[in-house]
């Protein structure tokens, strides 16, 4: 009898307690949200963030502010976020090389990426091209190709930082061209981006959406997209297969949260930026940059992120990448 009576008491509480834990549920976010990108402002990932805040920010009826901490691949800002309480305040809008690669180009990290952060949806996914300084004697991939196997190891390329998805990029690229080109490490895409206009570098193979405004204007020469096929917003630029059969490298940027987050802020947090992914306004917006929303639910986010690791992990290791 003590036993039954003490069951319908417990279950007496938690009728009282569901509507307010669903309530407190609701009602997140109750102050400022943070998504931290790992870059310096300017490249497509921090574009992409900026999109995303923007919509978020009047959704929630709180700010939903983006911080740049670049550095070491991306990894110090997505340490900062794995170490952050995990209560959905601070967010990561991170490169899909940051949490499926670096793991084995770097000796030592201070975060498990697979411990440590959690799946919300993959925000966006593009192409990388294949920009050259205006000065560069080759007019197309071809040429470039060619223009590299004279000059073995002299031709100088610019990523986001080692082991981000602009590195992967290019060291994929010159394997599947087979020429040898220099890798020069920075801390985002747009500073590569101005030493590659400013001549200090030759090549850049940056993040569509970094590099498509500076390809508009003229100030940098497009030899070719990473895609399959020409892109919609650079219709006169050849798709690297068209030279080299085949070829594809596609990027991605996505939103994580600190591991333990609890489940009703991840699906709260997947729910409404899925709902902004799918108008028309946001992927209007997203194609002027050369990209398309994804918006897949964090269990197919997760499920993408291992299958990518396992890619990148074989890689790596056969073309003995390493970063300190």
């Amino acid at each position: 009898m003590m036993l039954r009576r003490l069951s319908r008491l417990f279950l007496a509480a938690l009728a009282v307690l569901a509507p307010a834990v669903a309530g407190a549920a609701d009602a997140w976010p109750t102050r400022p949200v943070k998504i931290v990108v790992p870059f310096n402002a300017g490249g497509a990932t921090d574009v992409v963030a900026r999109l995303l805040a923007q919509k978020l920010t009047e959704a929630w009826g709180q700010s939903v502010v983006v911080e740049n901490r670049a550095g070491a691949g991306g990894n110090i800002g997505a340490d900062v976020v794995a170490k952050s309480p995990p209560d959905g305040y601070v967010l990561l809008m991170t490169s899909g090389s940051i949490v499926t690669a670096n793991p084995f180009m770097y000796r030592l990290m201070t975060f498990d990426p697979a411990r440590d952060l959690v799946a919300i949806t993959n925000v966006a996914s593009g192409p990388q091209v294949i920009a050259v300084n205006n000065a560069m004697p080759a007019k197309t991939l071809k040429e470039f190709i060619e223009y590299a196997k004279k000059n073995p190891g002299k031709v100088n390329y610019g990523s986001a930082g080692v082991g981000t998805q602009t590195h992967l990029a290019g060291e994929n690229f010159a394997a599947a061209a087979k020429i040898e080109i220099t890798h020069v490490p920075y801390k985002g895409e747009s500073a590569a981006l101005t030493d590659l206009m400013g001549g200090q570098i030759q090549m850049v193979p940056s993040n569509l959406g970094a590099a498509i405004n500076f390809v508009k204007q003229g100030n940098i020469r497009a030899l070719a997209v990473t895609s399959r096929k020409r892109s919609p917003e650079l219709p006169d630029v050849p798709s690297a297969s068209e030279t080299l059969p085949g070829f594809e490298n596609i990027g991605w940027f996505g939103l994580m949260a600190p591991a333990g987050t609890p489940k009703s802020v991840i699906d709260k947090v997947y729910e409404d930026s899925a709902k902004i992914l799918r108008t028309p306004e946001f992927r209007a917006a997203l194609a002027k940059q050369g990209m398309e929303p994804v918006a897949n639910t964090p269990a197919e986010f997760a499920a993408a992120i291992a299958t990518e690791t396992r890619m990148w992990e074989k890689v790596i290791k056969e073309r003995g990448l390493t970063a300190h």
